[in-house]
């Protein structure tokens, strides 16, 4: 089973920035997909980011195109989420997500969190206005 660990979270001002980090550990493979969810109090967990692994490439929310990139670096078994741009919508538990080993995944299923069987315990994102 992979273990997901997420950090980077924090209190920010409405136009600033935070880097999350996912360091990924018990897993065999690189050969697999990579989302971030976040879930705000009171709403339903929204995909926000994700990409593979090995092939890369990102598919990102509508109300986070433009501000938000996702990475990874392979060598650290770690993935990032970059925000920038940051709104007070922005605010909610984020969390990282692993898929089973896959490689190829339809797009219209990287936002969805059943595509994705292991989870962190999320990181905390509060943006004021």
């Amino acid at each position: 089973q992979v273990q997901l660990v997420e950090s980077g979270g924090g209190s920010v001002q409405a136009g600033g920035s935070l880097r999350l980090s996912c360091v990924i550990t018990k897993s065999r493979s690189h050969t697999r997909y990579m989302g971030w969810f976040r879930q705000a109090p009171g709403k339903e967990r929204e995909g926000v980011a994700a990409l593979h692994m090995i092939l890369g490439g990102g598919v990102y929310a509508d109300s986070v195109k433009g501000r938000f990139i996702i990475s990874r670096d392979n060598a650290k078994n770690t993935v990032y989420l970059q925000m920038n741009s940051l709104k007070p919508e922005d605010t909610a538990m984020y969390y990282c997500a692993a898929s089973p080993p896959a490689s190829s995944i339809s797009s219209g299923l990287l936002l969805e969190d059943k595509t994705y069987n292991d989870w962190g315990q999320g990181t905390q994102v509060t943006v004021s206005s």
